[in-house]
């Protein structure tokens, strides 16, 4: 469970080759809604024609009249579900975009940031491109309407040359779908198959829901095409070190996905196990923060011995409330959010397990919740190292001087929450965790140490995705 303002930014999905194409689409991105809850959007191709229809809200609200899918009619559809960096939250920004060029549509939904956006919009500029969207995805269309490559294909990859950054696309052509992946492999894209129908998705949960079968990832610096002739596949451009986003393991992607070759649940209960092994506690229970901590709790449990018990309850159904919490009740957000379960805690030594702590302030809400409980003593551990820099790669993140960890250390944070004690995993236990020989991650956030440039920082002409 994560402090206010860290998100990722969206979730992608596509399918080619089913007379239900919309309405598989709309599945996919209701499994992908914990990567995006903003906005979405699908569009279809049916011979030649696109539909689109995309709006602010969560993907049920968006198609809660079951006319509106009736209307996205074709075999062919990609959808995007968004989370926008700060600043950049209107109707124009919601993806997919769809263009007309060279008289032939194309549409695109993106999971990622491009680092080199600012040069080349200034640049798409100079040259009379007219942009609509403060979206780094659109930059992307513009360099394709651009190319001067003859198939449209060839337009898609040389485009893909041009940009720096993150990236995890899906393209819908009047006869096609197209997929592709940055050189680094910052986010998760994979491919999976239902019969004769082809899909792909930000995670393997938006398979799962439709008794799809995963097939393999769209491979780092990989372009991969699907048409009526199969799947045809193209290196655009070799890959880079991988750069895998370790915070898809620790926190986005869901437990039952895989991702990156790796069952998501697995990770996070050897991270679990790792933390227990790293800084031991004598204590009566151990409780998570639910939901995204709960795999790295059971781990932490069965490596220790301790217990596991369920002391804090999440209320799935929050939403915005018109109530002022500075104005009524103190701490009212969390409040809502969570409630803790007194027969539990009451006179225990607890372990509180968390994924990570960006600002504090949710953690030491909560921790006073747990002490007002009846808690005898909490001892947090948290199964990530303190996050001390920002993310540039697609996830929305403070800035430095607003992480807790950039401006303390463990003793003050410790203090500041509000604990008997704080611990955090270490860095090296954390890239120790995924299996897989020959794997890298980035893990900027954590160290500071980012596998490619960062961008410009540039105030205003900062681009949104």
């Amino acid at each position: 469970m994560l402090d206010s303002m860290v998100h990722d930014n969206c979730g992608v999905f596509a399918i080619f080759g089913h007379r239900r194409a919309a309405e598989l689409t709309y599945l996919g991105l209701y499994s992908l809604q914990h990567r995006g809850q903003e906005s979405a959007g699908v569009v279809t191709s049916d011979q030649g024609d696109f539909h689109l229809h995309k709006s602010m809200g969560q993907v049920s609200k968006v198609f809660s009249d079951p006319e509106t899918i009736s209307k996205l009619t074709g075999r062919m559809a990609i959808g995007h579900t968004r989370y926008s960096t700060t600043g950049a939250s209107s109707l124009l920004n919601i993806q997919p975009f769809m263009i007309t060029n060279r008289r032939s549509n194309l549409a695109v939904a993106h999971n990622g940031n491009l680092t080199n956006s600012l040069e080349l919009k200034h640049s798409l500029d100079s040259r009379g491109s007219i942009f609509q969207t403060t979206s780094d995805t659109e930059i992307i269309l513009h360099l394709i309407a651009t190319s001067k490559k003859r198939t449209r294909f060839d337009r898609i990859c040389d485009a893909l040359k041009k940009i720096k950054g993150s990236y995890s696309l899906v393209f819908l052509t009047e006869d096609s779908v197209i997929a592709a992946r940055d050189p680094h492999g910052f986010r998760p894209l994979a491919i999976g198959k239902l019969r004769n129908t082809y899909l792909v998705a930000s995670e393997t949960c938006a398979f799962d829901i439709l008794g799809a079968k995963y097939v393999r990832d769209v491979e780092p610096g990989e372009i991969v095409e699907i048409s009526k002739s199969g799947i045809r596949s193209h290196r655009f451009k070799k890959n880079g070190k991988n750069a895998f986003c370790i915070f898809e393991y620790i926190y986005f992607s869901r437990p039952d996905s895989r991702i990156f070759g790796e069952n998501v649940d697995k990770v996070r209960r050897r991270l679990g196990r790792l933390l227990a092994r790293e800084h031991p506690v004598k204590a009566d229970i151990v409780i998570g923060i639910p939901d995204s901590a709960n795999t790295a709790t059971l781990g932490f449990a069965e490596e220790s011995g301790i217990r596991f018990e369920i002391g804090l309850i999440r209320n799935h159904y929050v939403g915005r409330t018109f109530i002022d919490p500075k104005q009524s009740i103190r701490d009212l957000d969390v409040r809502l959010k969570f409630n803790p379960v007194k027969g539990v805690l009451k006179g225990r030594r607890v372990v509180v397990v968390d994924d990570s702590i960006v600002r504090g302030t949710t953690s030491m809400k909560l921790v006073k919740m747990i002490r007002e409980a009846g808690a005898k003593e909490i001892h947090f551990r948290v199964s990530s190292p303190p996050i001390i820099a920002p993310c540039f790669f697609g996830i929305d993140m403070p800035t430095r001087k607003e992480l807790l960890a950039s401006r303390m250390n463990v003793k003050q944070m410790e203090k500041y929450i509000g604990v008997d004690s704080l611990r955090y995993l270490s860095v090296k236990g954390m890239l120790a965790m995924p299996s897989l020989p020959d794997t890298t991650f980035c893990h900027g956030c954590f160290t500071g140490r980012y596998p490619i440039p960062p961008p410009r920082a540039n105030g205003k002409d900062k681009l949104d995705h």
